[in-house]
């Protein structure tokens, strides 16, 4: 059964924010493994970020829309910015997933693999235009590899998630 647009996009974003905990989790682990600290609450929401200069892309994607609207974010908004911008764009993507698939027999695996494919090939496409990311091509493939498996696990939990949430209706 089809779901309206609107319930399919709230039930995506939903999925997606389930979904970007679970690529955050992986990223967290690796940072673990990798000899990094802090607990996961920490990490995730940025905590130490001072500024601009050490903040994520996601901040810097948040500073410059906050410039062109005029805007001066404060060094002490990075953080925060950097985590409203990371989680919005997961919840995005989810909604637009749930549009697409609308239906909990369209939300398969394959479709969620899909989701975490373009989400990330999409980076790598916008932010070398705007001078945030390097092409594509000058990452070797241990970055990419990285990424690209932490985009199918957020694809792949999101699809799982917008089924689950089907069923609760």
């Amino acid at each position: 059964m089809r779901t309206s647009p609107m319930g399919a996009m709230l039930r995506g974003a939903a999925a997606g924010a389930v979904g970007i905990l679970a690529m955050d989790l992986l990223w967290y682990s690796r940072h673990r493994r990798e000899g990094g600290e802090g607990s996961f609450i920490d990490w995730e929401f940025s905590a130490g970020t001072s500024g601009w200069d050490e903040a994520g892309v996601p901040a810097k994607i948040g500073q410059r829309a906050a410039n062109a609207l005029t805007i001066q974010l404060p060094d002490s908004a990075a953080g925060l910015t950097n985590d409203v911008v990371h989680w919005s764009t997961g919840v995005q993507w989810g909604a637009l997933y749930g549009l697409s698939v609308r239906s909990a027999a369209s939300a398969n695996v394959l479709s969620g693999a899909t989701l975490g494919i373009v989400a990330c090939s999409t980076s790598y496409v916008v932010l070398p235009l705007v001078k945030l990311y390097k092409p594509i091509w000058e990452y070797d493939t241990k970055t990419l590899a990285k990424d690209y498996s932490a985009h199918l696990l957020f694809g792949t939990v999101t699809s799982v998630a917008f089924r689950a949430f089907r069923r609760c209706r």
